[in-house]
């Protein structure tokens, strides 16, 4: 945690926890915001002084007003602004000279708005910089804290929700009472909401930092509009994740793709800004949801029960159906169906009916009862064998559906396996089903949902296991030649780098680049070839000319000196015809590797997360496959891994099929030094690598083609 963030973890503790409140902008009218404000913080019990401050009211729910803020002779802990949008400045302002720190701004009409409300919002900033001021919002619900020493309901939702261990963060204020209602229906209970609106000041990573150190938190869920700040937020999650074991949970809107300018390069077109969020999420552990049901169907796994250990399971059913459906729903999100200990298998003969199926799905027959149940669930949760237990019911016409529910939960309580329930159907098993959400055993309309979820728990105790190491940062590179290049390049006003110059960027950052150099005439191209050692290949050196191919400005496979002066005449005669407009500068020839497998590799900066790597399976379809994945600079070792993994093309460098496996090891080197070049050269927009030959295992990888784009 930075010096800024502990400074405003402070704030945010007296904002979550604040012994007196004044409520700036207080009104006696119904049904108005201000109204609600106060009304809500003396509903919620709040364990602390109100200060209502109204130039009009004199008293508002029989608690004395004041007119300003300054005119409170005791100290406040946080003030609420409620005022409009074209006084709160002023009202702030007056927060800072009674020497209030920590603020709430629920007023709208700021950045949200656009034109004089970007004023608005940078005025308030400036008055909250000079003050030491750490405000939440503006635009914004309000902040929740449901733990008893405090009971603060600081917003205008409907209601206080029910004490809970998960903490609630969004941009969206509307969306954070359809969140309330939701949770209420199912019981479940928050540590802190909080809406934070335009996040002028307090951001979600500051929020983040906070919630780490919250005892009554044990998970985080996390919805966002826009990403302002993507180093910062993979940083903090790492952070989080790593020392407090949190998970964090994310839904990020606007996935479909912005209408983007045409981009001159594969990495360009194929990095969307949802595939990058995808990836950097993913790269920081934070566990990407598509919707709110989504979203909390993981959040109670992993805060009723304990992280699973491992993916085997037990289906415990009433159905053969639903069994079945459940099977195929575990083994599609990677889990597996767990074997029975000979032990087990005996006590289910011993205690099942003749027609009950004792192999896992355990099928107790549709007139089971709670004894059947208890005894199918117990001894699977006793299996060491078994990591953690799915309990499907249906509603038969004999089915004690509560009493099969409460001898569920008292059974899950004498384990420390999680254990999952499906109480498949609406009305007939909804009392079943708010018996067990009143327990905390998580619930599951669908088997999916509930596989689903399983998975997520899974893989994140995985992610836990796996210690991150910092990337590296290479030694032997030549910054200086490469920034030479760029400055270059960027001072006579060029934004394409000709392949010529692009590989000796790339040669000075280590990447293996075959030997190379530039003709200007047929006898030069000729002479050249022969010192480079046939085969060769030439390429057209021109500013004016992306895609050389499909203007025949390359040449492959030239294997003499004639072969090279016929190429070096036919690359200027087709160019000059098809692009007369083009300035040819020369022939680019390099040694022409013949072998190896085609991956592609490229860099993208974007607006929110900075230089992005792509990996994938390379060659002229890159664009149809789109076998890629993405990762933000920097990238470590481990994460190179899995960028080669998270591809179906790494089964072919893998050696599938009987194929030579072909060497992994350089290309994880050849990521880790592009993310680095990446980083430390900020002029290049775009790159590709485009094929990089992966050659037999131990004998490394060379760049056949790239582009620079500027």
């Amino acid at each position: 945690m930075t010096a800024v963030h502990t400074e405003k973890f402070t704030n945010l503790q007296k904002i979550f926890y604040p012994g007196s409140i004044a409520i700036v902008g207080a009104t006696r009218s119904v049904g108005t915001v201000p109204y609600d404000i106060v009304n809500n913080i003396l509903k919620s019990d709040f364990q602390g002084i109100v200060y209502p401050v109204s130039p009009r009211e004199q008293f508002i729910s029989s608690i004395k007003c004041y007119k300003y803020v300054t005119d409170i002779k005791d100290p406040v802990d946080l003030a609420i602004l409620v005022f409009p949008s074209s006084v709160c400045h002023l009202a702030l302002e007056q927060c800072g000279e009674k020497g209030i720190t920590s603020v709430i701004i629920i007023s709208a009409g700021f950045r949200e708005v656009g034109g004089k409300g970007v004023e608005r919002e940078n005025q308030i900033r400036e008055i909250a910089d000079n003050y030491g001021i750490s405000f939440i919002g503006p635009n914004c619900l309000g902040v929740i804290n449901t733990d008893a020493t405090c009971s603060l309901n600081a917003s205008f939702a409907r209601r206080m929700p029910e004490a809970g261990n998960i903490g609630f963060l969004s941009q969206s204020g509307a969306l954070c009472t359809a969140v309330l209602d939701y949770a209420r229906a199912k019981h479940i209970g928050f540590s802190k909401f909080v809406s934070f609106g335009n996040k002028a000041d307090i951001s979600e990573i500051d929020l983040l930092y906070y919630l780490k150190d919250d005892p009554q938190t044990k998970v985080i869920l996390l919805y966002l509009e826009e990403i302002s700040d993507g180093p910062g937020l993979i940083a903090a999650a790492k952070n989080i994740i790593n020392e407090s074991g949190k998970p964090i949970l994310a839904i990020k809107s606007g996935r479909t793709v912005e209408g983007a300018s045409a981009a001159a390069s594969h990495t360009g077109s194929l990095a969307g800004s949802d595939e990058i969020v995808g990836a950097a999420f993913e790269q920081a552990g934070i566990i990407r949801c598509d919707h709110i049901e989504g979203m909390f169907n993981i959040a109670i796994a992993m805060t009723y029960q304990e992280l699973p250990h491992n993916n085997r399971i037990a289906i415990i059913t009433n159905a053969g159906g639903p069994g079945v459906l459940t099977t195929d729903a575990v083994i599609h999100e990677g889990l597996r169906l767990a074997e029975f200990t000979p032990e087990t298998t005996e006590i289910f003969r011993r205690n099942l009916p003749k027609t009950a199926n004792i192999k896992n799905p355990v099928d107790v027959i549709g007139d089971a009862r709670a004894d059947r149940y208890s005894i199918a669930v117990s001894h699977a949760m006793k299996d060491d064998g078994v990591d953690g237990v799915f309990v499907i019911l249906t509603p038969q016409s004999m089915t004690d559906i509560e009493t099969i529910a409460r001898e569920i939960c008292a059974v899950a309580a004498d384990y420390k396996k999680p254990l999952y329930a499906s109480f498949m159907g609406e009305a007939d098993v909804a009392a079943g089903i708010d018996i067990l959400q009143r327990h905390k055993i998580p619930h599951y309309s669908l088997p999916e949902s509930m596989s689903r979820a399983y998975s997520r728990a899974y893989r994140f105790k995985q992610h836990l296991r796996t210690a991150s190491r910092p990337a590296p940062v290479f030694d032997d590179i030549d910054i200086s030649r490469a920034h030479a290049i760029l400055d270059a390049a960027i001072k006579a006003g060029r934004y394409y780098l000709p392949e010529a110059e692009a590989v000796q960027v790339l040669e000075a950052y280590g990447l293996p680049v075959p030997a190379h150099g530039v003709a200007s005439s047929e006898e030069e191209a000729v002479a050249l070839a022969g010192k480079i050692g046939f085969p060769v290949v030439m390429k057209v050196v021109s500013d004016d000319i992306v895609h050389k191919f499909d203007i025949g400005g390359v040449i492959l496979n030239i294997t003499t000196a004639d072969e090279a002066g016929d190429a070096f005449r036919s690359i200027y005669g087709s160019v000059s015809e098809k692009m007369p407009e083009a300035v040819i500068k020369g022939v680019f020839i390099s040694r022409m590797i013949s072998e190896g497998e085609e991956i592609i590799l490229g860099i993208k900066r974007d607006p929110s997360f900075g230089p992005v790597i792509m990996f994938g399976a390379g060659g002229i379809f890159v664009e149809i496959c789109k076998d890629v994945n993405f990762r933000v600079a920097p990238v470590d070792e481990r994460t190179a891994e899995e960028m080669i993994k998270g591809v179906k093309f790494s089964a072919i460098l893998s050696g599938a099929r009987g194929r030579v496996p072909k060497d992994i090891e350089s290309v994880k080197k050849v990521i880790q030094r592009l993310s680095q070049l990446a980083l430390e050269c900020p002029h290049i927009k775009e790159l590709d690598i485009n094929p990089l030959l992966v050659l037999d295992e131990k004998n490394g990888c060379y760049v056949a083609d790239t582009k620079i784009m500027l």
